[in-house]
Order: C-alpha cells, then sequence, then structure tokens
C-alpha cells in the first residue's frame, strides 16, 4: 500500500496558536507524516499565550509539539529551523499533499503575496504556489485592513485557499477546542483530508410552516 504524501504545516507569528497544535494532534493520531516549519515570531507568542519557551533545535521542537499536542506516538512528524532554506520542503522536487499555514499573521500574508521567501515557511508556502499544489491559509487577525484583503486576494487569485480562524456553531460547539476543531476540519478539507471529529451540516430540520411566505 502506498503511503500518503506528506502534509507541510507552516506555524506563523500569529495568535492562536492552539489552532497549530489540534492541526497536529489529529493529523498525527490519523497517521499521517508532517513537516513543521515554526516562525521565529511563534517562538515568541508561544511565550506570551503559554508563558512557554519552544526548543530552537528541531529534535526537541518535535518533542515539544508532540506533548502539546497529547500524541507522543504515531505518525511522523519532522520539524524543520526556520532558516534552514535547504530543507527538503524548500524544493518543488519534494512531493507533498500540500501545505497549511495555520494560524497565519498578516506579515506572512504580505510576503506569500509579494512572492517573499526570506524564510522556510515562506519559501514552502511559495513552493506550494508555483507547483500548483494546495496552499491553505488561516489568517488570524481582526479586523481587515484594506491591505490585509488586498493581499488575501492577491492570494486567492494566485490559488491559494483562504479559511479565516471563523468558527461555526452548528455543530453545537460547547468547548474552546469543539470551536478550534471546525476551523482545523475546514482547513484540511482543502486538502481531501477527513481526520477531525466533526458533526457536519446534515441539512435543516424543517422549516416551520408559519414562517413560510
Amino acid at each position: 500500500m502506498t503511503k500518503p504524501l506528506p502534509v507541510v504545516l507552516g506555524v506563523s507569528g500569529a495568535s492562536g496558536l492552539i489552532y497549530a497544535v489540534r492541526a497536529i494532534k489529529f493529523l498525527l493520531t490519523a497517521g499521517y507524516a508532517l513537516e513543521l516549519v515554526a516562525s521565529k515570531a511563534s517562538h515568541q507568542v508561544w511565550l506570551a499565550e503559554q508563558g512557554i519557551r519552544m526548543p530552537v533545535e528541531p529534535e526537541l521542537q518535535e518533542q515539544f509539539w508532540r506533548q502539546q499536542a497529547g500524541v507522543l506516538e504515531g505518525g511522523h512528524l519532522r520539524c524543520h529551523r526556520s532558516g534552514d532554506v535547504g530543507a527538503n520542503i524548500a524544493s518543488g522536487s519534494f512531493r507533498s499533499l500540500g501545505m497549511v499555514v495555520i494560524p497565519c499573521s498578516m506579515s506572512t500574508v504580505a510576503k506569500l503575496a509579494g512572492g517573499l521567501s526570506s524564510d522556510l515557511l515562506e519559501r514552502a508556502a511559495d513552493v506550494q504556489l508555483k507547483e500548483g499544489r494546495p496552499l491553505v491559509v488561516v489568517p488570524r487577525e481582526t479586523p481587515f485592513s484594506l491591505i490585509h484583503l488586498r493581499n488575501l486576494t492577491t492570494l486567492a487569485e494566485a490559488g491559494a485557499r483562504i479559511v479565516p480562524a471563523i468558527p461555526a456553531w452548528y455543530h453545537q460547539p460547547q468547548t474552546i477546542e469543539d470551536l478550534v476543531d471546525f476551523v482545523v476540519a475546514r482547513s484540511l478539507d482543502q486538502l481531501g483530508i477527513d481526520c477531525v471529529p466533526l458533526r457536519r451540516w446534515q441539512g435543516g430540520q424543517g422549516v416551520d410552516p408559519s414562517l413560510e411566505t
């Protein structure tokens, strides 16, 4: 049986690292291989949101992400230094299912829209676009300025899928994780991956006759 291609996961310095943690949890639990690169700014976000220092060394960072996701075994996780532009995911000849940048800062959005590749995360994302592979961007910002919207439009025109970190309520969420998991599920949907337990929309429950016109 042919193994599925790996998923490239980019973690930028936007607030909402729980989105990345939950994505890692579900992908590893489902047995996927992950190639992960976290930006320099994401280290600061870990300190700000959780008071935790994320290791720089790739081997230690792999253990760190597994601990945060609660998946110590299963799947395959390889972390990369943000400055290692010679890594496998920096080349179009390295095959993957696509890439998800979750969460994605507006700074990263702007650089991707401008075709800049100042670090491995940006280069890996640029590779997905040039190779015609799925690139999923999960922006976590509000409100959007006109510049943000134009940059996101540029990415969408280039083929990226824009999945804002906006949850729904029809699945009757009871916890913060339920809200986060909705966004993670819809993000992975763009890669054709269905590994997040989610109560999906099955249609309405009927229309109250008194509301019909």
